[in-house]
């Protein structure tokens, strides 16, 4: 891990003000976490929510079956455990880390208290969770709208804009069960993608070479929920 790891490199945790910043510190604890870990299971009763630094969450539906959809990503800009202050304490999604690296925890005990404040932190969460909110409602159109190579950009574009660089360490069959399709037409999207240029993909490794391609070929999804991401998370002090 990080000699120094940095809390406030999560967006949500930069916004908070001196005030809350000060209250919450101690009680941020780093943590590792690599890729494929589970955060929480569908059905169980969250002990923490994750605030993540260098690394990306994907929040999952399982089905009886054993196939699985991606509802939403989490990163840096985040909180992965809205149920909890919500009042659900559980959910049937699944919480996976995507994309390794680090992130802070916060007892969710601590959370509970801090949100029932009614101060700043709960007007905060609320607009991150209207947020996610649209991420997870635009997911579920561009899933049964758009093709699987629309799809790929925009969960491209949006695991980029939760990371620094232009790389993702990611094999074709954790982005099938992330999209939830088969592994031959991620296969097929991915080597469409790379044969206008815009990713080279080696054995689970993507670099996106051409960004602006992308948003060009993506659906209108990924601009969608990065303009309500921007407008309700400002890069200001929560008030």
């Amino acid at each position: 891990m990080d000699k120094s790891p940095d809390p406030r490199k999560n967006h949500l945790l930069a916004a908070l003000p001196d005030a809350e910043w000060q209250r919450w510190l101690p009680q941020l604890e780093p943590v590792e976490m690599p890729l494929g870990q589970v955060l929480y299971e569908s059905g169980s009763t969250l002990s923490y929510v994750y605030f993540p630094t260098t690394s990306i969450v994907s929040l999952l539906y399982l089905l009886e079956n054993g196939a699985s959809a991606e509802i939403a990503v989490v990163g840096n800009e985040g909180i992965v455990g809205v149920s909890l202050f919500m009042g659900g304490e559980s959910t049937p999604s699944r919480a996976v880390v995507q994309s390794a690296g680090h992130g802070f925890r916060l007892r969710a005990r601590s959370m509970i208290d801090e949100f029932n404040r009614a101060g700043p932190v709960l007007h905060l969460l609320l607009r991150y969770t209207q947020a996610l909110i649209t991420q997870m409602s635009q997911t579920a159109v561009c899933n049964r709208h758009h093709t699987l190579d629309q799809q790929l950009c925009r969960w491209l574009l949006l695991s980029l804009d939760r990371l620094q660089g232009n790389d993702l360490v990611m094999t074709q069959e954790l982005i099938a069960n992330m999209l939830g399709v088969r592994r031959e037409g991620v296969t097929e999207a991915a080597g469409s993608l790379q044969a206008a240029g815009l990713i080279r993909y080696v054995r689970g490794h993507i670099t996106v070479l051409d960004r602006p391609g992308l948003e060009k070929r993506t659906c209108e999804c990924y601009a969608v929920v990065k303009k309500e991401c921007d407008r309700l998370l400002p890069d200001k002090l929560a008030i």
